[in-house]
Parts: structure tokens; sequence; C-alpha cells
């Protein structure tokens, strides 16, 4: 019987893998950003790449999420201008204030 060469490989679950340690990661190949680097370096990268915001996406003045119920009429005007009605509508609010007050 001839063996059928387009038949893919036995999965194996992931789940069946050795869980990694730190003597096994200190014997690795480290590169980063194409080059290799000291385990020591390596490491360093793969915490920092891990944890927080993605570099350069922080700005200086951040919005603040809030929960806030408007009239159907004005939610469906600024709805009704598509994608991005949010930011307009924080632009409206912006123009507004620099005419009235809030109080």
């Amino acid at each position: 019987m001839n063996e059928n060469k387009s038949a893919s490989a036995p999965w194996i679950d992931p789940d069946d893998a050795p869980d990694l340690v730190d003597a096994d990661l200190g014997q690795a190949v480290w590169c980063v950003a194409g080059k290799e680097v000291s385990p020591k370096a390596g490491m360093a990268a793969m915490h920092r790449a891990a944890r927080g915001r993605p570099m350069g996406s922080t700005k200086a003045e951040t919005k603040r999420a809030v929960t806030v119920r408007y009239s159907p009429d004005v939610l469906a005007a600024f709805k009704a201008t598509g994608a991005g009605w949010q930011t307009r509508m924080d632009a409206a609010l912006k123009d507004w204030l620099k005419t009235h007050s809030p109080a």
C-alpha cells in the first residue's frame, strides 16, 4: 500500500507541551528586532513588551469614559452622521463651551 504523502502531521495539543522555566529561557538564542542579543537583554525586552500600553499610544490629555444619557433626537442626529459621531459630539460640546458657561 502506498503512503499518503499529502497527509498532514498528527495534531499535537499545545497543552501537552512542557512548561518553559527560566533555565530553558537562559539557553535560548534571543533576538530583538532581528538582532541577536544576550539572554538578559532578551528577557528584559520580553518583560517590557508584555505589559502596559504600546509605546507612543498615550496622550498628555486622555479622555475619560463616563455614562451619560442623551435625548433620543440628539443621539439620533449625531449617529446619523456616521462613524466617528462620538468624536463629533465631543467637538460640538467643546465648541459650545467657548461661548457658554456650564453652570
